[in-house]
């Protein structure tokens, strides 16, 4: 086998996938805000309907995340990726045509988004699964820190490109720029090489054992487990946090909306942060200790958040924002490299599948929690429960054997997926006579 090339820029597919998840993340942020901004201003949406607009952008995590994964193993992950991005240029093409001939409607724009949310389950899952593919199992910890710096500037930037647009172009003109960065990003994917289906000897399993077969290996191995709860976990706290926001900010502490996207704009510079710092932190100290020593050095910084006020008090909590989203930028390099080199790439759409179901099954969760605590027992008991949970988020990594893990797994070469993990999946395969035993 040829080696593979030291670093993930020296793989032209590499570059490939990345520049089309530049184009991609650009239109994802700049829809994050113009469709909203269309529901409230031209459609007249009231709190509730603009609430569910946001639910319906995750319910498709939920609702096919699983089988979705193991669609992707049974087709060649190129494709996906095309289509995914096809699809959505074409559903974000009907708002403004819609809106210039006088009959969108909020049926519709609700319509759009949970198709989008469709087909974004598929491209997610599948440019994580055709990334070790792509820059080898080696490459897999500089290409990760490479994607998630990505998704962090756009949290920062992309959003207030979005805003710019939507007050220089109106916000239906700016969907059809989003409309137009899926396209191209499609264009751009077309020069990937094709990527070979996942093998499948034999008669295909049914839907249900192979999704099974994916939940059997995250939830089997006491790592991949591990990892699984605490950035579960993680997103629950950072969501019931990020609801309570704005209505701390506008509406008790009195706050600009300015101020609100500046202390936002600080979480994201700490995702991009600790996407940096992840590399060489783990070339130092190892991976597995990295993330425990990070999360019991950085997590507790959670609880500053709530202490939010006016004054030393709102910088104080902004510093402990910071530094909580720089450790969950290092979970997002370290953990995702972790995970797929543990993963075999029969198994890999359906591991991706069953974190992207939790994570993103957290969001939800959690937007429902801090409304519920908002609601009976107030903003600030809801940022309490979110700043605990982001600072204990870490435990269940330090309490497995990820923690005294300092380098990245070997390679798994298993590719029956039926039979269960192992305690460790720093175990060498067993063979099918050991299996059967």
């Amino acid at each position: 086998m040829a080696t593979q090339p030291q670093s993930p820029w020296q793989v032209p597919d590499f570059r490939t996938l990345f520049a089309a998840t530049t184009l991609s993340q650009l239109a994802t942020n700049v829809s994050y805000v113009a469709v909203p901004l269309i529901a409230v201003s031209a459609l007249d949406a009231t709190p509730a309907q603009a609430g569910l607009l946001g639910a319906l952008g995750t319910a498709a995590f939920l609702l096919i995340g699983l089988p979705a994964g193991a669609w992707v193993d049974r087709l060649r992950h190129r494709r996906v990726l095309i289509a995914a991005d096809l699809a959505r240029a074409l559903l974000f093409a009907s708002v403004p045509l819609a809106w210039w001939q006088h009959a969108l409607t909020l049926w519709q724009l609700d319509s759009v988004v949970l198709a989008n949310g469709v087909a974004t389950v598929f491209f997610d899952i599948g440019s994580q699964s055709v990334l070790p593919q792509l820059v080898g199992r080696d490459g897999l910890v500089r290409a990760n820190a490479a994607v998630v710096s990505l998704i962090a500037l756009g949290n920062v930037a992309g959003r207030g490109a979005g805003g710019g647009l939507v007050q220089v172009l109106t916000a239906p003109a700016a969907v059809a720029a989003t409309a137009l960065c899926y396209l191209a990003s499609a264009v751009q994917l077309t020069a990937l090489r094709r990527t070979p289906a996942s093998p499948a000897p034999g008669r295909p399993d049914r839907l249900r054992t192979q999704i099974a077969e994916g939940l059997r290996h995250v939830f089997g191995n006491p790592e991949l487990r591990a990892l699984a709860l605490t950035a579960t976990l993680a997103n629950l706290g950072s969501q019931i946090v990020n609801t309570t926001l704005p209505i701390l900010f506008l509406r008790e502490l009195g706050l600009s909306a300015g101020a609100l996207g500046l202390f936002w704009a600080t979480g994201g510079a700490g995702l991009l942060l600790g996407a940096r710092c992840a590399r060489p932190l783990a070339a130092r100290l190892g991976h597995g200790r990295t993330l425990a020593l990070a999360g019991l050095c950085l997590s507790p910084t959670g609880l500053l958040v709530p202490l939010i006020g006016h004054g030393a008090w709102l910088w104080l909590a902004g510093c402990g924002w910071l530094l909580a989203m720089l450790k969950i930028g290092m979970d997002n390099v370290l953990g995702v490299s972790l995970r797929q080199r543990m993963t075999p790439d029969p198994l890999l759409g359906r591991m991706n599948a069953t974190f992207r179901f939790l994570l993103t099954g957290a969001l939800a969760v959690g937007s429902a929690i801090a409304g519920a605590i908002g609601q009976v027992g107030g903003l600030h008991l809801a940022l309490w429960t979110g700043g605990a949970l982001i600072a204990t988020a870490f435990l269940p990594v330090f309490l497995s054997p990820l923690r005294r893990r300092r380098e990245l797994p070997p390679q798994s070469t298993r590719t029956a997926a039926r039979s269960a993990p192992g305690p460790s999946t720093s175990r060498p395969a067993r063979t099918p006579r050991e299996r059967r035993l």
